[in-house]
């Protein structure tokens, strides 16, 4: 998902969306997965030349992404369409508006129950053994900017440094996912939960654990038959509910836990024995999938009200 915080930050991408065969290339890419340059032009009926300047602007747009592989005669570069959802912001924030931002770096969990298939990997190697849940508990987990496991949870408290005196009105959590196979599947769904203050507000169906490309910003030593990258989804728990990527999850509200500066904040993803589709989980740092952040938190605060 690409969340576009304001009219203006979106130019580039309506730029490149104002374009029926724009529209066209991201329309078959879908359909098909992905496609070679020469394959694309063909299906189009242009030429690699035309193709060429079409496809640059839907690659500076961060709508796809393109990537080299061998062929027989050559290099040729794949397409394949990286946003599943776009997220706009239509409502200017006000400039004074009280919110608090922070980052939580994928290694930095408080807590963790996991069960293979899994592992840990910091943007220069593997932390420990592939499948060994003891290196979750290793020092070197801190360092970690992806992880992954077949089932059970992980914990982070997120820090909590609003003012003194003040309440949380809402919470929004942005962050990149995937389903966890035994390999690679973009047709593996996994039921993620999320718990706040070990209050379930809700659960997203991850549709795959996606390796069809490579991920844009995977380390040069991360194996093609690893997880490449996820979707970014945007969490958000208000007075109104909880909401994934503007739709409502649950009607569990941030009111219910009366959250003020001295509160404190934790935040599990999981994945439940019993769920409908237990197909694990894979969080993305920095340095891996497609999008190069954290998993990133706003707080948006206001004064207590008086007794």
């Amino acid at each position: 998902m690409l969340h576009i915080k304001s009219l203006e930050e979106g130019l580039t991408l309506y730029k490149a969306l104002a374009s029926e065969i724009r529209i066209e290339i991201i329309k078959v890419l879908l359909k098909n997965d992905s496609m070679n340059m020469n394959e694309l032009a063909s299906h189009l009926n242009i030429t690699n030349g035309a193709l060429t300047g079409h496809i640059k602007k839907l690659e500076e747009a961060g709508v796809i992404a393109v990537v080299s592989e061998s062929a027989s005669h050559g290099n040729q570069k794949r397409c394949s369409v990286l946003l599943d959802k776009i997220l706009i912001d239509l409502e200017q924030q006000p400039e004074n508006d009280c919110t608090y931002s922070t980052s939580i770096k994928v290694g930095h969990y408080t807590d963790f129950q996991v069960s293979p298939t899994c592992g840990l990997a910091s943007e220069t190697a593997l932390i420990g053994e592939i499948d060994d849940v003891r290196y979750f508990s290793h020092p070197e987990h801190y360092n970690a900017d992806i992880l992954w496991f077949g089932k059970g949870y992980v914990e982070y408290v997120i820090p909590n440094f609003i003012p003194f005196s003040q309440k949380i009105d809402q919470i929004s959590i942005s962050i990149e996912l995937s389903s966890e196979a035994p390999a690679i599947n973009p047709n593996w769904p996994s039921d993620i939960s999320f718990y706040l203050n070990d209050t379930k507000i809700g659960t997203w169906t991850s549709p795959g654990d996606f390796g069809e490309v490579r991920g844009t910003v995977n380390p040069s030593w991360w194996l093609s038959t690893w997880n490449q990258y996820g979707l970014l989804k945007f969490l958000v728990i208000n007075n109104r509910g909880t909401f994934i990527d503007g739709k409502q999850i649950s009607e569990i509200g941030i009111h219910s836990f009366h959250l003020t500066s001295q509160s404190t904040l934790k935040f599990r993803l999981a994945v439940e024995k019993n769920a409908a589709h237990v197909g694990g989980l894979t969080i993305f740092g920095k340095t891996f999938g497609n999008y190069s952040q954290d998993i990133e938190v706003q707080i948006t605060y206001s004064p207590l009200e008086e007794s």
